[in-house]
């Protein structure tokens, strides 16, 4: 137990490590844990600063700060999580002049490219539809959805 007191501030440290080791692992970074860890790395640097010298204050400390971090950082987190994911614009597709072969609208339609029929959508930014024979424009691509724009002829 002495070891523990004398070294107070490298137990709190480990139990940091050891919360996030475990919400990296098994929580995939759901929160719970990672404020835990916040609230024993805030506490640690406290002891080491000389702040804080006793466990159990230590202890009330540790809670305390857990439960800032969680009241500060619960709604960002949670709106990182669920943000969606952000389209793939880096394609070599995107860019390319397509040929429509089933009309295409803000729910579905098809393009060919290569010999092979691709599942397209219009993009957010276009109402009108594009019929068969008429050319589009890839804009982004989603998995294997293209998104599309009507290609001006300019």
């Amino acid at each position: 137990m002495d070891f523990i007191v004398q070294h107070l501030d490298y137990v709190f440290y480990s139990l940091a490590g050891i919360c996030l080791v475990i919400e990296l692992a098994l929580l995939g970074m759901s929160g719970p844990l990672l404020f835990v860890a916040l609230g024993c790395f805030v506490t640690g640097l406290l002891i080491s600063l000389g702040v804080v010298q006793e466990v159990g204050t230590a202890a009330v400390v540790a809670a305390v700060c857990s439960a800032a971090a969680a009241a500060l950082l619960w709604r960002p987190f949670k709106a990182l999580q669920n943000r969606p994911p952000a389209l793939q614009t880096s394609s070599d597709m995107v860019g390319r002049i397509l040929p429509v072969t089933a009309r295409i609208t803000q729910q579905d339609g098809r393009v060919a490219y290569s010999g092979t029929i691709w599942l397209a959508r219009l993009d957010a930014s276009h109402h009108e539809p594009a019929d068969e024979g008429d050319r589009v424009e890839v804009t982004s691509v989603d998995g294997t959805l293209l998104l599309v724009r009507p290609h001006s002829k300019s």
